[in-house]
């Protein structure tokens, strides 16, 4: 006589380990991944903000607080004319 208790066991050990595969193991992977992408662009924010103050520190030598502020100014403005003007 065969031992249905162990096979009717090992089914749903098999049928347990399919879903946890399907459901589980996905999410998992989504929520690492989104850990590391929340991560990467904190990072990626704080070297860029660092740059630019080391830019505005590297103007400001040369031109003064501000004429480094007028520059900086300048750009903005001119960048913001150029997006308006390319909104359509």
């Amino acid at each position: 006589m065969e031992d249905y208790a162990a096979k009717f066991a090992e089914f749903l050990e098999q049928v347990a380990t399919r879903i946890r595969s399907v459901t589980v193991d996905r999410v998992a992977r989504g929520i690492r991944l989104t850990g590391l992408g929340i991560l990467a662009l904190t990072l990626g924010f704080t070297a860029v903000l660092f740059l630019l103050f080391a830019i505005f520190g590297a103007l400001e030598i040369p031109l003064t607080t501000a004429g480094a502020f007028a520059l900086v100014g300048a750009l903005f403005v001119g960048l913001g004319t150029y997006l308006w003007i390319k909104r359509k």
